[in-house]
């Protein structure tokens, strides 16, 4: 049964505009009305609702499924999400939310419907690192192919390092360039176990659900050291933003794990790095990169 929307009244989420500043973003945006009415009728789905706010490279939108539901994910093709899939179908529900089924020629995802579906970020009674480091011993399995291994990853930021530092019109002090690029060169020298790892486990990845009290979701996977798997939470402003705070994250994760503090610390400086030169949120990441600095 087709459940295709007009063009006239399909709505673009505001945090996907940003693609209209490139090509290959501009021309998938024109495509989403018939992605999501071929994903509709690939996962047999019924009546699609409004799209969630917030995805940044995603479409994602509430559906049903035999009278379940669901939640379909439509995926702009980018490296960093292109094994999420697998990943997801890894974990096999195990700390994450479960994959439903794939239709990679559209990039679409169908997935599990967490509720009540809040923030972790946004709970301000629920140890909220506490159930970050429960969520990480569940997460990280070993795991080799498909995924992009953390060092290839690394390689690339490093290329690009110095270059986005430059045009975004040098933002901040090149020592913590030059710190990133330490990091970068010299970390991925040390041979460590290979674990499935999610970069980009923050307070707005991790929903309440009622399989389990917590779920990640949007893994952007990689595989390397499970050092490198306390960056996206110690860098998380969402969590309090103050050189004690970033610290404390810091120490108690790295203890209840039994992970390597100062490897998690030069790992956090490089990619807050990586990432900080095209965030909104940027000199966030600069201080809390001085912060890692001084410690």
């Amino acid at each position: 049964m087709s459940v295709r929307r007009s063009d006239a009244a399909f709505k673009i989420p505001e945090a996907l505009h940003w693609l209209n500043g490139r090509e290959d973003g501009r021309l998938w945006l024109e495509t989403l009305p018939d992605l999501l009415d071929a994903a509709c009728q690939k996962f047999e789905l019924e009546r699609p609702g409004d799209p969630f706010a917030g995805g940044n490279v995603s479409y994602v939108a509430p559906v049903i499924r035999n009278g379940e539901d669901a939640v379909l994910k439509l995926q702009f093709p980018d490296r960093e999400c292109r094994f999420e899939a697998d990943a997801l179908r890894l974990w096999s529900g195990r700390g994450a939310v479960r994959l439903l089924d794939h239709a990679p020629e559209y990039n679409a995802l169908l997935l599990e419907r967490c509720h009540p579906g809040h923030f972790l970020a946004d709970d301000p009674d629920a140890d909220r690192i506490g159930t970050l480091a429960n969520l990480l011993r569940q997460l990280l399995i070993p795991a080799g192919k498909p995924f992009q291994s953390l060092t290839d990853e690394a390689a690339i930021w490093l290329r690009d390092l110095e270059q986005d530092w430059q045009t975004s019109g040098n933002p901040c002090e090149k020592r913590l360039v030059d710190a990133a690029t330490w990091a970068f060169s010299e970390l991925p020298k040390e041979t460590t176990p290979k674990v499935l790892l999610h970069q980009d486990l923050h307070g707005h990845n991790v929903l309440s659900a009622s399989r389990e009290p917590w779920l990640a979701i949007d893994p952007k996977p990689l595989v390397g050291d499970p050092a490198f798997s306390l960056a996206p939470i110690v860098r998380s402003f969402e969590f309090g933003h103050s050189k004690k705070e970033a610290l404390f994250r810091l120490d108690r994760l790295s203890e209840e794990l039994g992970l390597d503090r100062d490897r998690a610390r030069f790992w956090t400086i490089g990619q807050t790095m990586a990432w900080a030169f095209e965030s909104s949120h940027a000199e966030r990441h600069f201080e809390t990169v001085r912060w890692l600095l001084r410690d």
